[in-house]
């Protein structure tokens, strides 16, 4: 054994290593990886949970040749590890280093970018169809979770795959804990399923002593269907139906710390050629004591003390998530109709006090957000306030839903949109810059921008008394707010400052952007107007009477993507008019990762790369 983990040749180093030095492999990992994460922060404890099953993988798989999918993918670090990447950890989801999800331009053996949930077994499908047009010999692996298995999409990749017959090996991971603890009947099936015997090893225990009974027994097997199916049911407390009704050769449920028994049953898989599913039981965190007691506090964690577990440098100010959790629970209290739904995000989007305090009005759907949206449509049909709290990168999923469901029969639902713009270290996959853009192209939905905590406050306000969708999208991390200040929203647009050439709009919490912009314009001599940005749609340009001329130009600034976006509407409504409109947001591409200090110096969306625009602009 090497003393130091970048010393190994992975992976192939690993095909040679005996049980034993792979039992002592698997500590190595483990203390790698609190060392580089405590720096760097990052997912640990779903990682700390995959060290023997990804370990199992590695030696009795051939990457790249066979291909293995992480679904979501934050638990692939091991997975980089053991393709030769430990030199890189440093890195670890900083600017241009080393991504916290599988990325195929990172590695050859990263076979598919992934970031969401519940597509691993999709993907494994297409790829598996492509090797068997091609006449290829490969295997291909797709390794989900339980939380992800929640997800609509999951069976719906595994009925394209019983339906094909081709071979596929799905590994479920199953740690009984996603972000938040799962729901649901799959999640109480599982839970059945950790504490039955072992399905296939009754079965093929119950066929043998059939087969040997004189003169019958071979015809008594063939003929047993019913049977077969009334031992499933009756005797083995569930045990794997549901998957080998799905068309599945189910085995588990397995020990996913025994690496001998991992490697074990996945030799049996890649020895038939069908579909099969293995049940892998972990315990999130393992290993690490700390994450082992608090898995949620480790499954996304920032820079932390690997002795106390303490995270370094941690904030108590109130953030956009936590103060919508606080005004939901001020509004719930004064009208019994406001209930609150989230896709598997309680704590994350600031509902865990809520769910505490009005069970029977709190809905965790699981990771299901397209149902999430139409449950919400169903709930203000028949006479609730609904408020839906998601993420912006996964309400992506739920568009149909939102055009569909909600705007065509103008429901008041209410979208908290959660982590808007630029999340920061989980880069492309994480971002939320889209949803000004795809919002904005739907009838009937009103989208807010909030830039501070007591906007946010006032918008909500706004949103649950003019009965139709309403979006407000809000950013990750701190907001200010004063709770002495009791404001008003009133579905415009403000003035913040007049100015004579230019008038700076800004979105949401790009205010403080566009105030520090106009300062610097100051100092050089250009009186710059300000507007606050609170209302993207319906498009509000009542700001501009506010002025006695317009302004030669209109700078817009926003934490979205420019394609499609506020400033595009600020464009188009301008067009054929004097006034010059200039752009500043992410570009139309995927934006990495990084923080958010880097990536706006990056691409130009600081106030002093601003502000020297518009004064090139002026010069001209």
């Amino acid at each position: 054994m090497k003393s130091d983990i970048t010393e190994y040749n992975f992976p192939q180093d690993l095909k040679s290593m005996t049980l034993s030095e792979m039992q002592l492999l698997s500590y190595s990992i483990r203390d790698f990886l609190i060392s580089k994460v405590s720096v760097t922060g990052g997912h640990l404890a779903s990682n700390l949970g995959v060290v023997e099953l990804t370990i199992a993988l590695h030696k009795m798989f051939d990457s790249p040749e066979d291909k293995i999918i992480w679904d979501v993918g934050h638990q692939a670090y091991i997975h980089k590890i053991l393709t030769g990447r430990a030199g890189d950890f440093d890195t670890l989801r900083q600017l241009d280093g080393l991504s916290g999800f599988p990325k195929s331009k990172e590695s050859p053996h990263d076979v598919y970018d992934t970031g969401h949930s519940s597509v691993s077994i999709s993907a494994a499908a297409g790829l598996a169809a492509a090797r068997d047009i091609k006449g290829e010999d490969h295997e291909v692996i797709a390794v989900i979770g339980d939380g992800s298995l929640t997800g609509g999409m999951a069976y719906e990749g595994l009925n394209n795959i019983a339906g094909s017959k081709s071979k596929v090996i799905v590994i479920l991971n199953d740690n009984g804990m996603s972000i938040s603890p799962n729901t649901g009947g799959i999640s109480r099936h599982l839970g059945n399923l950790r504490t039955s015997k072992g399905y296939l090893d009754v079965k093929k225990f119950i066929k043998r002593r059939i087969s040997a009974i004189p003169s019958i027994g071979k015809s008594l097997v063939n003929g047993l269907a019913d049977f077969k199916n009334d031992i499933k049911y009756s005797i083995l407390d569930d045990g794997g139906v549901l998957f080998e009704e799905l068309g599945f050769t189910y085995f588990g449920p397995v020990d996913g710390h025994d690496i001998k028994e991992l490697t074990d049953v996945m030799r049996k898989a890649k020895s038939l050629d069908e579909p099969v599913l293995i049940h892998v039981i972990t315990k999130k965190g393992k290993g690490y004591i700390n994450a082992e007691k608090a898995p949620g506090k480790f499954h996304g964690i920032g820079p932390f003390d690997p002795t106390t577990g303490s995270v370094i440098g941690k904030s108590d100010a109130k953030t956009f998530s936590s103060l919508m959790g606080d005004f939901l629970m001020e509004k719930a209290k004064k009208d019994d109709r406001i209930v609150a739904i989230t896709a598997a995000m309680c704590e994350a989007t600031g509902l865990h006090k809520f769910s505490r305090e009005y069970p029977n009005r709190f809905f965790d759907v699981g990771i299901a957000e397209e149902h999430a949206v139409s449950f919400a449509a169903g709930l203000a049909k028949g006479g609730m306030k609904p408020v839906v709290c998601i993420y912006s990168s996964f309400l992506q999923r739920s568009y149909d839903q939102i055009l569909e469901d909600v705007c065509m029969q103008k429901l008041p639902v209410v979208f908290a949109i959660d982590r808007a713009g630029c999340v920061g270290a989980d880069g492309e996959t994480h971002h939320g810059m889209f949803d000004l853009s795809y919002l904005s192209t739907i009838p009937n939905m009103t989208v807010l921008t909030p830039k501070d905590g007591n906007q946010l406050r006032s918008m909500l306000d706004y949103a649950l008394k003019i009965d139709q969708p309403v979006a407000i999208r809000y950013p990750r991390g701190t907001a200010e707010y004063d709770n002495n200040i009791m404001s008003t929203f009133s579905g415009k647009n403000q003035r913040l400052l007049t100015g004579k050439k230019v008038d700076i709009w800004a979105c949401g919490k790009m205010a403080g952007c566009g105030k520090a912009t106009a300062e610097i314009l100051k100092q050089r001599g250009i009186a710059a107007g300000l507007v606050d940005v609170a209302t993207v749609k319906p498009l509000d340009l009542s700001p501009l009477s506010d002025v006695n001329k317009a302004p030669a130009v209109i700078a817009t600034i926003e934490d979205n993507s420019i394609a499609g976006g506020f400033g595009r509407q600020m464009a188009s409504a301008m067009a054929g008019k004097k006034t010059k409109v200039i752009n500043f947001a992410w570009p139309d591409d995927f934006v990495p990762q990084g923080t958010f200090e880097e990536l706006t110096d990056r691409y130009g969306l600081t106030p002093e790369k601003i502000a020297e625009r518009i004064c090139d602009y002026l010069e001209k």
